[in-house]
């Protein structure tokens, strides 16, 4: 059986990576031929190329043509934005390549779709696909499937009846921008054969609830991790690859892939640790932050903060990891973070909000704690749990375990290529 799979990116962004994982994983595991369909090479991934991959654009003027599909799309969106902190988290869709007619397309015997925004495939290559007649798999990660073009719906609720007066909008009104997106999409998908998929019972809870994918069908499958790549490793080790002394400081790791984005919440952390060291004052504590960007919140902690920067290569990120006693996800909404994932499969604890798919992630003192969120209280007490800790080493054993039964990669490639065959035979039998 071939099996196409269609994501924007492969190398970055959580929605690409998780692509990218179960594109090797099915090779490896699932005992079908995958092939993975990059819309569009970043800077990033012209440099780590992959060939196992596919690429859309793979010559120069293929590049050029997909750069210019991605800056169309982000121009279209500019009259209509609230102000520039939403500008990516928005997507009109109105600008995308036709890849109905391209040989990893046209050879599939199912369609898998994931994360296709920022001028890959726009709602019209979406109807392209679709009156392919083949049989079609779509990955959420995120919101954006059932809304109105926001990624994250941030609380508002007229996805559940017909978006409009859109918040990411500079001039919402009853008949706006998400409206006309909404409609747009509300007759796209009255035409296909979509099979639902998400990483968490949460999103697809939200799924439920939106007028426009609430009767699809719909499975849980999670993302996938290699356990072989991802695992844990000599602290000692791990100190020296990210040039960390062994100074027996307990450390606490915050990453993003944009650490000032609010969405990720480091103002609650940020909060969170002055709680902390008024209650712990004299506790040995350092930060390790990863990702793009600096806060201004760094300037006001009471424990040293080291910048890891941008890690770019895995044995970077596992080592990140492992140097940590607890990894610190305050975000405000998320779906199935791969960073949780990941750090589960180094046997690193995780702190983070109720809130999204991360309260499947985290059993509640068992592999780290829960907070309520936005209580930067509860984010401190969560905090103090891990520092008071009597067996860091169960906590850790209690993480590896989660990642081994939940979230490995030949389990996750079995349960897709079970809904594969289940897909193919059903348009067999039509």
């Amino acid at each position: 059986m071939r099996v196409t799979l269609l994501s924007t990116y492969h190398l970055s962004g959580g929605a690409g990576v998780a692509a990218t994982r179960l594109h090797h994983a099915l090779n490896q595991y699932g005992q079908v031929d995958s092939t993975l369909l990059v819309g569009i090479p970043n800077r990033l991934e012209k440099h780590r190329s992959d060939a196992d991959v596919t690429y859309l654009a793979n010559n120069l003027l293929a590049e050029q043509t997909a750069y210019l599909r991605f800056v169309a799309e982000r121009l279209y969106f500019l009259p209509f934005e609230h102000d520039p902190s939403v500008r990516f988290q928005f997507s009109p869709a109105v600008v995308g390549a036709d890849v109905s007619f391209h040989p990893a397309v046209q050879q599939a015997d199912v369609l898998h779709l994931h994360w296709v925004n920022f001028g890959f495939l726009s709602l019209r290559s979406f109807h392209q696909l679709i009156d392919l007649g083949k049989p079609i798999v779509w990955t959420l990660h995120d919101m954006w499937a059932f809304t109105g073009g926001c990624h994250y719906s941030r609380g508002c609720d007229h996805f559940q009846t017909h978006c409009r007066q859109c918040p990411y909008l500079k001039r919402p009104g009853e008949r706006d921008l998400s409206y006309r997106i909404f409609e747009q999409k509300r007759k796209l998908f009255d035409r296909g054969n979509i099979h639902l998929v998400s990483p968490s019972h949460w999103l697809r809870e939200e799924t439920y609830q939106s007028a426009l994918l609430s009767d699809f069908p719909h499975t849980v499958i999670p993302n996938p991790i290699d356990l072989n790549t991802f695992r844990p490793i000599d602290r000692t080790a791990a100190n020296a690859r990210l040039e960390l002394p062994n100074n027996g400081s307990l450390r606490l790791l915050f990453g993003s892939a944009s650490v000032t984005d609010p969405r990720k919440g480091f103002r609650y952390f940020a909060e969170a640790l002055n709680r902390l060291h008024e209650q712990q004052p004299t506790a040995a504590i350092e930060i390790l932050v990863f990702g793009k960007g600096r806060s201004y919140l760094f300037n006001e902690q009471p424990y040293p903060i080291r910048h890891l920067g941008v890690l770019t290569t895995e044995d970077d990120i596992v080592a990140a990891y492992n140097a940590a006693d607890a990894m610190v996800v305050p975000s405000l909404e998320d779906n199935l973070p791969n960073t949780i994932v990941e750090a589960l499969a180094c046997g690193t604890p995780i702190i983070g909000f109720q809130t999204g798919g991360i309260p499947e992630m985290i059993d509640h003192q068992q592999n780290g704690y829960l907070a309520t969120v936005r209580s930067a209280d509860e984010l401190a007490n969560g905090l103090t749990f891990i520092v008071n800790h009597p067996n860091q080493a169960e906590l850790r054993q209690h993480a590896r375990q989660t990642a081994e039964t939940r979230y490995a990669a030949d389990i996750v490639a079995g349960q897709y290529v079970e809904l594969y065959q289940k897909l193919k035979s059903e348009r067999v039998r039509e």
